[in-house]
C-alpha cells in the first residue's frame, strides 16, 4: 500500500546563482574584509595610479578591481557581480570550462576598464580602486544574454501579441552608454557630479 500524502516539497535555495556569478561577489567581499586594517601604503600600492600605469607599474589594473573604499563601495559591486553575473555565468557554462572562461572575462573586461581610465587621465596621481569596470561589463553581458534569449524565443513570450523588440533594447543600451556624456553636457553643471 502507498502512503496517500503527498511528498513534502522541497524549499527553494535561498541563492540561487551560479558559482562563477558567487565567486565574483565573493572576489570583492573576501578581499575587503582582508583589507579592513591594511595601511594606506598597501592600498596604495594596489591601486591603479594612472601615471605610474604609463611609467611601467601596470599591475594595478588587475590589483585595483580587489579594493574597494568602503562596505558600501563593496557591497553594491558584489551585488551587481551577483545579479548580472548570473547569466553571464549560465550562458558561458558551468562546469569548469565555463567558469574558467567567465573568470577571464571578468578580469580582461576589468583590466580593459582600468586601462580605459589610465587613457582618460593619463597624468593622474591619483590611486583607482573598485571593480566597477568588471561589474559593468557584466552588467553589458547579462543585458545582452537577456535580449539573445528573447531573440530566440520571443514569440513564446509574446503570447500571439507583437514579438518583444530586442534590438531596440540593444541599440538603447549602445545608444544610452554613447549619449549621456553629451547630453550630461548639455544639461550644464547642475547635472554634473561634485568632484
Amino acid at each position: 500500500m502507498t502512503d496517500p500524502r503527498p511528498e513534502p516539497q522541497r524549499p527553494e535555495p535561498m541563492f540561487n546563482a551560479p558559482w562563477p556569478a558567487l565567486l565574483a561577489a565573493a572576489a570583492v567581499i573576501v578581499p575587503h574584509i582582508l583589507l579592513l586594517r591594511a595601511d594606506d601604503a598597501t592600498i596604495e600600492s594596489l591601486a591603479l595610479v594612472p601615471h605610474d600605469f604609463w611609467e611601467g607599474r601596470w599591475t594595478g589594473v588587475v590589483t585595483s578591481l580587489f579594493v574597494h573604499t568602503g562596505w558600501v563601495h563593496a557591497i553594491m559591486n558584489a551585488a551587481f557581480a551577483l545579479a548580472f553575473g548570473a547569466p553571464v555565468a549560465r550562458l558561458l557554462g558551468l562546469n569548469g570550462r565555463g567558469g574558467g572562461i567567465f573568470c577571464l572575462f571578468y578580469l580582461v573586461c576589468g583590466a580593459l576598464a582600468g586601462l580605459g581610465y589610465a587613457m582618460i587621465h593619463p597624468d593622474s596621481v591619483g590611486g583607482a580602486v573598485g571593480a566597477s569596470g568588471a561589474v559593468s561589463a557584466l552588467m553589458g553581458a547579462g543585458w545582452l544574454v537577456v535580449n539573445l534569449v528573447m531573440a530566440v524565443t520571443g514569440s513564446l513570450f509574446a503570447m500571439g501579441a507583437t514579438g518583444v523588440a530586442w534590438e531596440a533594447h540593444l541599440v538603447g543600451f549602445a545608444v544610452g552608454v554613447l549619449l549621456i556624456g553629451p547630453f550630461a553636457k548639455w544639461a550644464g553643471p547642475q547635472a554634473q557630479p561634485e568632484a
